[in-house]
């Protein structure tokens, strides 16, 4: 009976023991996310996304694994945000104006207040969301934000050089550029930016506001002709990379820190790629056989005072949801005078 129990003891001593030699299940199969982004595959902010998604493998050693879908194969552009949030994809990559009005403190960066760069508005666009912690991101984990360098006016067939060139022109615009078209005299027509190339063949439109990347990165300057280099109030658009908030939470704390260090060095990243691809849409517009054109000093302040309103509104508007509006304009302005001076 003793030898019995003693045999038996020790079968159940070698199975415990084998148990916790063995990896959990957790343990053994990594973590899986899904990342939707509008961009095409091809585009170099894409290429960024998608090095990101490799970036966090490789600094997990495996324990995180990122399934990457771009070229909107997951989520459209105007659903991924809501994407995120209802969780159709644990990340998405798009940006703000495709949604406007629901991001009202992040609207503020996309106003026209003559961006020289996208080192320099994807600053500003940090600055802003590390000094209000706007609510309207609570329901996501944000990864990090970066933004495009000037927006300029591109037409087709039509060269516009003075505002009176713009009346009546339709011009692609979303979120607060569209309200800069209009007070120019242009109409704006609202539209993502994968649609733009066929909406200028058809003549849906006669041009759009866009940054320089965009002619060789969209392949818009197959269709374009001219550039008004509109500086004075070039204008830019904040980009998002956000988590589901449930997701983000599950996730290991080590694994959290882990992204959040690489999301700092990828904001740098994106920063340059926005002025590097901006080069090299300027030279690919010019090789289409593109013709630029800049505001005169004179006609630029016509410009500035045009769309002067559209900076007083954003404010005001603001200010009646119960948001520091001036206060927003303010800091935007002297964040953006910093990196400029």
């Amino acid at each position: 009976m003793k030898k019995s129990f003693f045999f038996f003891l020790c079968i159940a001593l070698f199975f415990a023991l084998s148990l916790c030699l063995l990896p959990s299940q957790s343990q053994a199969e990594p973590i899986t996310l899904t990342y939707s982004n509008f961009f095409p595959p091809t585009h170099v902010q894409s290429k960024l996304a998608a090095a990101w998604c490799k970036e966090v493998e490789k600094r997990t050693n495996g324990q995180v694994k990122v399934q990457y879908f771009p070229g909107q194969t997951l989520t459209k552009a105007k659903q991924n945000y809501d994407g995120v949030v209802q969780g159709m994809s644990d990340i998405g990559f798009c940006l703000f104006a495709y949604t406007r009005g629901r991001f009202p403190v992040m609207e503020v960066v996309d106003l026209p207040l003559g961006y020289p760069s996208g080192v320099v508005a994807t600053k500003v666009a940090n600055d802003v969301y590390n000094k209000f912690k706007p609510k309207e991101l609570d329901d996501v984990e944000v990864m990090y934000l970066h933004a495009h360098g000037p927006g300029l006016l591109f037409t087709r067939k039509k060269e516009v050089k003075t505002m009176e060139d713009l009346k009546g022109v339709k011009i692609r615009s979303h979120g607060t550029s569209a309200k800069v078209v209009e007070a120019l005299g242009g109409t704006p027509v609202a539209m993502p930016m994968p649609e733009l190339y066929q909406a200028l063949q058809k003549g849906v439109v006669d041009g759009g506001l866009y940054p320089m990347e965009v002619n060789k990165g969209w392949k818009m300057a197959e269709v374009i002709d001219y550039c008004t280099l509109d500086l004075p109030i070039a204008y830019t658009s904040t980009f998002y990379v956000v988590m589901n908030k449930d997701k983000w939470n599950s996730l290991p704390k080590d694994v959290q820190a882990t992204i959040r260090q690489i999301n700092q060095e990828w904001v740098a990243k994106h920063g340059k790629a926005w002025d590097e691809s901006d080069a090299a849409g300027k030279a690919y517009f010019l090789e289409k056989g593109g013709k630029i054109f800049t505001l005169s000093p004179e006609e630029g302040e016509k410009w500035k005072k045009a769309v002067a309103p559209v900076i007083d509104e954003y404010a005001a508007d603001v200010e009646k949801k119960g948001l520091p509006g001036k206060e927003l304009v303010t800091f935007t302005e002297s964040s953006l005078e910093k990196y400029t001076n």
